[in-house]
């Protein structure tokens, strides 16, 4: 991130007037991935804030970045369609919430359709 934009990475913090002031981030840290078997998935599908198009959102993931990431890209391979991974939701296109539950329950994931 570049000097300008360091800011935005400071929380709580406005002004100080104290000229040694430094500050200091906390470094972030991942929760290690639970094992396939011990993750609760439910599967749902949104369109509110997407012009109208149906998205299947996956949620209640637990784990690192990367291991969402390996997920995301897994049902986007077996679903043959795009999608993405955002704020711990992987967003699939399209309404297919029955083949994203068939295909989580056969990779080990509790998961469950809501909606």
């Amino acid at each position: 991130m570049s000097k300008r934009n360091e800011w935005k990475k400071r929380e709580g913090v406005v002004y100080s007037t104290n000229q040694d002031f430094s500050y200091e981030q906390k470094p972030k840290s991942e929760l290690p991935s639970l094992r396939n078997n011990l993750q609760s998935l439910r599967v749902s599908l949104d369109k509110s804030g997407r012009a109208g198009k149906q998205v299947t959102l996956v949620i209640g993931f637990v784990g690192s970045n990367n291991d969402l990431e390996k997920l995301g890209k897994l049902l986007k391979g077996k679903c043959g369609v795009g999608g993405s991974v955002k704020n711990g939701e992987v967003l699939i296109q399209g309404d297919l919430r029955d083949r994203v539950v068939e295909i989580l329950l056969k990779e080990g994931y509790k998961a469950k359709r809501v909606g």
